[in-house]
């Protein structure tokens, strides 16, 4: 009986397999809103496809969603072609993704937006990385299509306003899905060969499908690290891309580009006139000047008498002579003087004084010191032999020299009273020459 219950994988394999060999589910277009959207860190996307009454469950492995020109979120409209197939492990049905574009506004406007979006945290558009223009350019690199009209524009523009300027054009593809990588791979190639001061990249008007490899993130990263200056010029006036905002300048056209990138001729050669004018009538003012103090020194009198001149002149050098010798005799003496008072006060000063001041200082204390010494030696004396005769009065010794004499008991005690003696106890005498050892005959009491 038991052999006809199926188990919970059994079944689902079973679903599975019908699933899977439906042709009708293996390649399912659907359209619907993202709602429950996750993209895990591995890359995967696991979101939910509902529409009023309904709602699938949606997996888009990293192998597919790294082609999508926008960033999935809730609540997006959006149309998917996949597959669907069963997940064995919850046993639930679910649509494999394959591509996904947004419905409704647009999959270029959206991404345009969501790569803006981005682009901006990372600071790509900060003023704070916009490199300044050179003012006068020797070199200019050029990354545009070689046949369209956006080159043959730049170049006439930049004969026309700075004909002495090199150029070197880096022939890119400006559409198609290629286009982008070129561009990028152009601008790397410009900052390796670093010949250029200025790069110009753009292309002429079109549409934004057509413009849109100027929104790529590939090529504003490379427009982001290129160390050379970069003018975006894409498309017309009213044509924005994500270059115009990462690049050092936009340029609403390319011929406008292509005039931003050098200084005009024309207006070079009428500051030169200018400057040139101003210069001569610098010259032309200097040598007037000139001319006048060269007349007046015609008129002097050193140039008309010069005799008298040099006659004046010896008489005045004799007098500054007498004058720098009195000054020199009276520096001398001033000086002999100060040296004099400088060596009489050395000598009051000199340490031989000093030293035979203290050296009689130094006797006169070691008098004293030794008077002091021996007076308090003498004091100390006389007090030390009237010590000695007061601690030789109290000496025991000499008292029992005098007939007394010092009783110990057993336990080598003094014997001061009779109480505790009897008969028979051994008592110790101490003599002035020796001690006696004794045993108590009998105790006698005597009343005082």
């Amino acid at each position: 009986m038991t052999n006809t219950y199926l188990t919970v994988t059994a079944l689902t394999r079973y679903i599975k397999r019908k699933i899977d060999t439906d042709r009708h589910l293996r390649d399912v277009w659907l359209k619907g809103e993202i709602s429950n959207f996750k993209h895990h860190s591995r890359g995967h996307m696991y979101f939910t496809i509902k529409d009023d009454t309904t709602r699938i469950n949606c997996v888009m492995f990293a192998g597919q969603n790294q082609s999508l020109t926008f960033l999935p979120e809730n609540g997006l409209n959006v149309l998917i072609r996949g597959e669907v197939s069963v997940f064995e492990s919850y046993g639930q049905y679910q649509l494999y993704v394959k591509h996904m574009v947004p419905d409704g506004l647009g999959a270029l406007h959206l991404a345009f937006e969501q790569l803006k979006e981005r682009l901006n945290k990372r600071g790509y558009f900060s003023d704070d990385h916009k490199q300044p223009l050179p003012p006068y350019p020797k070199h200019i690199g050029i990354i545009t299509s070689p046949t369209g009209a956006a080159i043959r524009d730049i170049l006439t523009t930049l004969k026309r306003r700075y004909p002495i300027v090199s150029t070197t054009v880096y022939p890119v593809l400006v559409q198609g899905k290629a286009a982008a990588e070129s561009i990028a791979a152009a601008l790397r190639q410009a900052n390796e060969q670093n010949i250029c001061d200025v790069l110009i990249v753009g292309r002429g008007g079109g549409s934004i499908e057509e413009l849109w490899s100027f929104n790529e993130a590939n090529v504003a990263e490379a427009i982001f690290e290129s160390k050379i200056p970069v003018i975006s010029a894409v498309g017309h006036e009213t044509d924005v891309t994500i270059s115009d905002f990462v690049a050092d300048v936009r340029a609403p056209t390319p011929t406008a580009a292509a005039e931003m990138a050098v200084p005009s001729g024309n207006e070079l050669h009428s500051k030169l006139n200018a400057y040139q004018r101003q210069f001569t009538q610098f010259v032309q003012m200097r040598l007037a000047d000139e001319r006048d103090r060269l007349k007046r020194y015609k008129r002097s009198y050193a140039l008309r008498y010069p005799e008298q001149l040099a006659i004046q002149k010896e008489q005045e050098l004799d007098k500054m002579t007498e004058r720098l010798d009195r000054s020199v005799s009276f520096l001398f003496q001033h000086k002999k003087e100060r040296l004099h008072y400088a060596s009489s006060r050395l000598l009051m000063q000199h340490p031989d004084r000093y030293i035979r001041a203290y050296k009689k200082e130094l006797q006169h204390i070691q008098n004293r010191n030794q008077t002091a010494f021996t007076y308090i030696l003498s004091k100390k004396t006389v007090e030390l032999d009237s010590m000695l005769e007061k601690l030789l009065l109290l000496n025991p010794l000499e008292i029992m020299k005098r007939g007394y004499a010092i009783p110990y008991n057993e336990t080598g005690a003094i014997i001061r009273t009779i109480d505790g003696m009897r008969k028979g106890a051994s008592v110790s005498v101490q003599l002035s020459d020796g001690r006696l050892n004794c045993r108590v005959e009998s105790v006698e009491e005597e009343s005082l």
